[in-house]
This record gives C-alpha cells, sequence and structure tokens, in this order.
C-alpha cells in the first residue's frame, strides 16, 4: 500500500518552460536598458543558455551581458532581478491542486524533493500556492546534497515515516528523479518530458490527473 507521494518540482508541478518564457519576456519589457536589444534575440538566447535550469543564471547573464554588450546593467543586478522576480511567473502544470487535493483526502504523506537554490525553490513552492499540502520539502542548497544521491530520499522518506516501499516518486528527470527512486526501493511515475526521449519508469503520464489511476484504481493508495 501506498503510504507517500513525493514529487520533483521543476518540470513536475512547475510547467518550468512555461515560467521561464513568461519571467523573461517580462523581464525585458519591464528594463528599459535591454530595449535597444532585439525582444526576440533576448528571449530566445536566455532559454538557450539556461539550457532547462541546467546552468545556473550566474553564468547565463554573464555570457548575456558579454554577446549583447549591455552596458545599462550588470549581469550581478539581472541575477538578482531574476532571483527576486521568477517567483511571480510561476506557471503550474494542469490540474495541480486538484492532484494534490485527492491524495491529500485519502490520507496520504507528500513531499517534494528539489534540486536548487534553497529560497529561491521555496519562494516558487510559495508562489504555486501548494506549500501547505506537502509534509516535507528538502531542497538541495540546504540539504547538502542532491538527487540522485539516494541520501536525500532516504530522508524525506524518514521524515514522512514511510518505507521505500510504501511510496512513490513522480519526476521529470529519468536518472535524478527515476532511476534514483527506483534504486533505493522505490516505484517511480515519469512526468513525460520531451527533453528525454525514454524512461524506465514503473509508470508514465503525461498529465498530473493521471497519477491518481495509478495509485488509487491500482489499489496502491
Amino acid at each position: 500500500m501506498i503510504k507517500a507521494v513525493l514529487f520533483d518540482l521543476d518540470g513536475t508541478l512547475l510547467n518550468r518552460d512555461a515560467s521561464v518564457r513568461h519571467f523573461i519576456t517580462n523581464q525585458y519589457e519591464r528594463l528599459a536598458s535591454l530595449h535597444h536589444l532585439s525582444k526576440d534575440s533576448y528571449i530566445i538566447r536566455f532559454i538557450e543558455l539556461d539550457n532547462r535550469g541546467y546552468v545556473w543564471k550566474d553564468k547565463v547573464y554573464q555570457q548575456m551581458v558579454e554577446e549583447f554588450e549591455i552596458t545599462g546593467l550588470s549581469s550581478e543586478a539581472l541575477l538578482a532581478d531574476y532571483i527576486s522576480q521568477f517567483q511571480f511567473s510561476c506557471v503550474p502544470f494542469a490540474h495541480l491542486k486538484e492532484t494534490l487535493d485527492h491524495l491529500k483526502q485519502r490520507g496520504i504523506a507528500l513531499a517534494i524533493i528539489s534540486n536548487g537554490k534553497g529560497q529561491f525553490q521555496l519562494d516558487n513552492i510559495k508562489a504555486l500556492g501548494i506549500e501547505h499540502y506537502f509534509d516535507t520539502i528538502l531542497i538541495s542548497e540546504w540539504e547538502g546534497m542532491k538527487k540522485p544521491d539516494p541520501r536525500i530520499f532516504q530522508k524525506a522518506l524518514g521524515q514522512l515515516h514511510v518505507q521505500p516501499d510504501q511510496s512513490i516518486f513522480i519526476g521529470d528527470h529519468p536518472e535524478n528523479d527515476v532511476l534514483a527512486a527506483q534504486r533505493i526501493g522505490m516505484q517511480a511515475i515519469w512526468k513525460k518530458d520531451a527533453g528525454w526521449r525514454t524512461c524506465s519508469a514503473d509508470w508514465a503520464v503525461d498529465d498530473l490527473k493521471e497519477i491518481l489511476p495509478i495509485i488509487i484504481d491500482n489499489k496502491l493508495g
């Protein structure tokens, strides 16, 4: 019986691709010092350099300032703007709160394990309005370890007071989320992501609401 469901954040609960595009468009429109640049060029290049979140933004903005010869703003100022303002551009995946509501109503414990900067990720979780659903939230910067390190999964399970075989992990990354969870004895659902061709998950879903029949109709919960 499944007693706990653990989630990744970016690409699983937070539609990061949509959020990044919303933010970077907004950043360009808000900051007059960027308006001598082509809006489309600024947006496209940021998305390229960001590499779907796997390059931290200090490197991205350093490259942007150099390539576009931006003089009105430093890379540090652009990074500070990103850190403080990104939360206002957070876009959830469809059926997010509906899915969490159903799980909580069944008495299932919920957790988030996210790689990333601590306060930044927590601000994004709060911006989605979902912090109260979760019994524990672990963010790699604050934990001193990150997925796929098995210890961060084990810590979350310990805080939830469940065994690996009583829990299921949902994430978009085939290695850091799915395989890492499976290696410690958890079942795993892959939130499909176009950035990856294949994934050896126990199940795969396109929409968050699809996890409910997996857990409930298959008598896992």
